[in-house]
């Protein structure tokens, strides 16, 4: 890459930052990958990404994606004991302009600019409206939610703490499921079941009710011994992906998402055929009296590895016409 970067773009979830640079032409050029828990802060891994990657020619506009709540320009992480502002980063790297923005904000910019195989279709080959908004959620450490409102030529993010809205049960063993949520919890909320831990909460919520003693010993093992075939645990992973269709679905009524509607987060990747054979579709359609109006939205799951970078990079475009 000749010269200086065009700027630095990242992407902070609960587990992982992944960070990159942006060259002269807008292309994500050496991504890299750091586990937050061998990590005291958040500017320790920008100084290490830097010193590794960009050398002397440092760039001098940062856009971040974060995993949480981005108010007057400051992040305090849902899912890690962090937290730091646009102005550190500006004082800590002497950068011209940072924006810190949500990471599913980002990757919502994102799903228009991704490719066909960037993405997997799920259900019916259904053609979304192209001036209508767009919504992007998904599991991990947590849920996010974010949408992008569209008109011709204008695109607007609009983050979200969406996955802290109330779960809603189904049917019978989700109001059993959501009962034991409510003991262990108090409130239960999207991410309650939609998450890593969500996932081993419904493992261990299906063999209660099974009356089955719950061996396994975290969401990996749940995942791990459900892709073998145990019972109790493909029950939980079919079980996952079925809310996660509902959940889908609400939120394409909410947004009036009918661009589309797009998975991300680092399970669905792992669940991927499941999710494509299995119930999620269903559940996405079955909204009673509006099930036509949901029929008509295409679903995607978002396999692009720096689906959030690529929005980041998004991003890093406004801050430059903004005149920084």
């Amino acid at each position: 890459m000749k010269g200086a970067a065009r700027g630095l773009v990242g992407d902070v979830g609960g587990t992982n930052a992944r960070f990159a640079l942006v060259d002269e032409e807008g292309h994500i050029r050496f991504p890299k990958s750091y586990a937050c828990q061998d990590y005291s802060s958040l500017a320790e891994i920008i100084e290490e990404y830097l010193a590794t990657t960009a050398g002397k020619r440092r760039p001098t506009r940062a856009a971040i994606a974060v995993a949480g709540p981005v108010v007057e320009g400051e992040i305090q992480f849902t899912n890690l004991d962090w937290g730091i502002s646009e102005t550190d980063l500006v004082i800590a790297f002497e950068f011209e302009a940072v924006s810190l923005i949500n990471d599913f904000a980002a990757q919502a910019m994102a799903a228009p600019r991704l490719g066909a195989e960037d993405l997997r279709q799920i259900g019916p080959s259904v053609k979304g409206s192209v001036d209508c908004p767009i919504v992007v959620l998904g599991a991990g450490t947590g849920f996010g939610v974010a949408a992008l409102a569209r008109k011709p030529h204008t695109e607007v993010s609009v983050a979200t703490e969406g996955g802290h809205a109330g779960f809603s049960p189904y049917d019978e063993t989700e109001v059993e499921i959501w009962r034991r949520l409510k003991a262990k919890y108090g409130r239960v909320s999207i991410e309650r079941v939609l998450s890593g831990q969500g996932l081993y909460d419904l493992y261990c919520a299906l063999s209660d009710i099974a009356l089955k003693n719950a061996e396994l010993s975290d969401e990996r093992a749940v995942f791990a011994a459900g892709q073998a075939g145990e019972p109790v645990a493909a029950a939980a992973l079919d079980r996952f992906c079925d809310v996660l269709g509902g959940v889908a679905g609400d939120l394409a009524l909410t947004y009036g998402a009918r661009g589309g509607v797009y998975v991300s987060g680092g399970i669905a990747p792992r669940l991927l055929e499941r999710i494509v054979a299995g119930g999620f579709r269903a559940r996405f359609e079955d909204k009673g009296r509006l099930t036509e109006y949901v029929r008509s939205i295409p679903t995607f799951v978002m396999v692009h590895p720096y689906a959030a970078l690529v929005g980041a990079a998004r991003e890093l475009e406004q801050l430059e016409r903004g005149g920084f």
